[in-house]
């Protein structure tokens, strides 16, 4: 018994040098050249789906490096809008930090639409893609990330917002 605990603890500091699981090994290197990239003028219908396609960085921490509209977006969104109708009120959770730009999945509409979202608490509103979400009517919308600071909603919070859609 004593010679097996002797063995044991013999063993124990050469126990990571091997390669097991736990191993931390160096990443990968590509093996193939690097190819050129090719330029290509972009149409102006794509400039827009790239910008608004952003995605945040995979090792995006903060609230700054989630938002990855632009101040030109943000102004655009901010601008009033005159007239559209009313569809209520809901409550606004922070929806996919991930998924760039301004909108708003909501139960309020059936179909894709053009709107706004005022949040009473500051009196700023945001204009904002509605996007349909199979729910009932009273349950709550999931706002973006940019639309909730431009409104300058409370992040942690669920705020009542007011809807309206254009036309």
């Amino acid at each position: 018994m004593r010679n097996s605990f002797v063995c044991l603890l013999l063993a124990l500091p050469i126990a990571g040098c091997g390669t097991g699981p736990f191993q931390v090994k160096p990443p990968l290197e590509n093996t193939e050249a690097a190819q050129p990239a090719v330029a290509v003028e972009p149409s102006e219908e794509t400039v827009e789906e790239v910008r608004s396609a952003v995605r945040p960085p995979q090792n995006a921490r903060t609230v700054e490096e989630f938002d990855t509209t632009t101040a030109e977006e943000r102004v655009e969104a901010a601008a009033p809008a005159t007239g559209g109708r009313s569809l209520g009120t809901t409550i606004a959770s922070l929806g996919d930090p991930t998924k760039a730009g301004f909108w708003l999945e909501t139960p309020l509409v059936d179909a894709p639409a053009k709107g706004r979202v005022v949040f009473p608490g500051s009196g700023k509103s945001a204009q904002v893609d509605l996007i349909p979400i199979d729910a009932p009517d009273g349950a709550g919308s999931r706002i973006s990330l940019a639309a909730m600071r431009l409104i300058e909603a409370p992040l942690t919070d669920l705020p009542t917002i007011e809807v309206y859609i254009e036309g």
